[in-house]
């Protein structure tokens, strides 16, 4: 049964069989996950069927609500795959979240069950982690008020998180989605994963997606740049990988040039390619940097996964977009958010991206321009901020940039080796107009991210991460 199919056939409520079907089914002796040791499918249901025992055990029934707050981890793998089978719904935690944060989360989504970290064997720059995890019954918990298998977190990175859900038919279609993509990963691949399985890009277009489509998922052992490098050279199977800019950048300024004959391409998705970076990584090794476009409330929306299209992405199978006021908007049958939810985000069967945007009426492509907030006026002229972040991120004197406006425009970047702030000044002067020049270039040592490795937007982190790293410097 395909996607569609199963997407087409399901009820909306939770459920189980989808696990088995999409996820779970395969010969016995293919190897599905690569982590300290490859496992196969046969052992993969072993150790789902044993997770969903001591879930059961622990009173987990169909339609209870559980909280996995595991780093990415067979344990992580297993937990999850489990819980659907159960059918409950399962909400996903970033490991790295504090425990006010956490507790913030357990009380939005009154999760019956969690399961937790005992004992972590892991490193900061290891791809995964080796877990021994508990499942604690949690006070006030209740079941599932919704037919949602999956609950996420937005990655915050311009503010508070929402509260995402997500249908098992809804995370078929994704699939579906997925297998329409000629150039995406395939049957006997290799899928090198940069990207947290905790949310969407790495749980869906990374876990879920490979073991749908009988692809091999490797965690690097060392999320350095020899180590990933490393990962990719181990064998001569094609082989795509998964993450977000910020990574390419790593790889592209890695040293030696080593042949990689597996390396089909790599693939990010989270926020802007910086201008140069594409261009950069074919130089470097040959195969195109390939882009994607998406939300954690819908997964891929539109992909160009060969950079043929650069800087526009074709809508995926099945979705419409639409340019209303300059915004991008995605049509979707039914809100994706849980609890109290800004009533702007989703209208009439549409979901606001606050994404500014273009669709071509003829090729039907989308260009995302950046966020809607991003454009401001200046003494009555318009200044669109990903434009001035976009020619500074592009400098050779410039590791990253975040633009924003606050009583002026103030430029937050952290530079390249030897590079100096009046470099950068003397290269945009040269570049943009007097009026979309920031005001202020506030230098940092590296700029905030999100656990999604998204660069923090927030002006409150961006000022508290600038607090003590010397003066800035204002325009003359």
């Amino acid at each position: 049964m395909t996607g569609a199919d199963l997407s087409r056939a399901m009820q909306p409520r939770i459920n189980r069989e989808w696990v088995d079907d999409l996820l779970l089914a395969g010969p016995d002796d293919a190897v599905c996950l690569r982590l300290d040791r490859p496992i196969d499918r046969a052992g993969l249901r072993r150790l789902v069927a044993e997770r969903e025992t001591e879930l059961r055990a622990a009173g987990l029934a169909d339609g209870g609500t559980v909280a996995l707050r595991l780093p990415p981890s067979l344990a992580l793998v297993g937990y999850l795959l489990a819980a659907w089978r159960v059918g409950a719904q399962v909400s996903l935690l970033d490991h790295r979240l504090t425990r006010h944060e956490v507790d913030g989360a357990l009380e939005r989504v009154a999760a019956q069950f969690t399961v937790d970290p005992v004992e972590v064997d892991a490193h900061r720059l290891r791809g995964y982690a080796e877990v021994v995890a508990a499942v604690s019954a949690r006070d006030g918990g209740r079941p599932a008020a919704t037919p949602h298998a999956l609950v996420q977190f937005s990655s915050g990175s311009t503010g508070a998180s929402k509260v995402i859900g997500r249908t098992a038919a809804d995370l078929a279609a994704e699939l579906d989605r997925y297998d329409r993509l000629p150039d995406f990963p395939r049957a006997g691949e290799r899928v090198v994963l940069l990207a947290s399985i905790v949310h969407v890009l790495g749980l869906v277009g990374g876990l879920l997606n490979a073991l749908h489509a009988h692809a091999e998922l490797v965690f690097p052992r060392r999320l350095t740049a020899e180590g990933i490098l490393a990962e990719v050279a181990a064998a001569e199977t094609p082989t795509t990988i998964l993450g977000v800019p910020f990574h390419a950048e790593l790889l592209t300024s890695a040293p030696g040039t080593e042949p990689l004959p597996g390396l089909r391409r790599m693939i990010v998705a989270g926020e802007l390619v910086r201008p140069g970076v594409p261009e950069r990584f074919r130089e470097r090794f040959g195969v195109p940097l390939g882009t994607m476009y998406g939300m954690t409330e819908t997964g891929v929306i539109a992909t160009d996964l060969d950079g043929s299209r650069l800087p526009s992405v074709a809508l995926t199978h099945g979705l419409r977009a639409h340019v209303l006021g300059g915004e991008l908007w995605i049509d979707l049958p039914a809100s994706p958010y849980l609890g109290l939810a800004d009533p702007t985000r989703f209208v009439d069967g549409r979901l606001s991206t606050r994404d500014a945007g273009r669709v071509d009426q003829d090729t039907g492509l989308v260009t995302v321009l950046g966020r809607l907030d991003s454009q401001v006026s200046i003494g009555g002229l318009k200044v669109d901020l990903t434009e001035v972040e976009q020619a500074i991120a592009g400098l050779a004197a410039v590791r990253e940039a975040v633009v924003l406006h606050s009583g002026g425009v103030r430029a937050y970047l952290s530079l390249a080796e030897g590079a100096v702030v009046d470099d950068v000044r003397t290269a945009v002067a040269a570049t943009l107009a007097p009026f979309k020049r920031p005001r202020e270039y506030v230098v940092l040592p590296s700029l905030p991210r999100t656990a999604t490795g998204k660069v923090v937007r927030a002006p409150a982190v961006l000022a508290a991460a600038s607090a003590g790293t010397g003066p800035t410097t204002e325009e003359g």
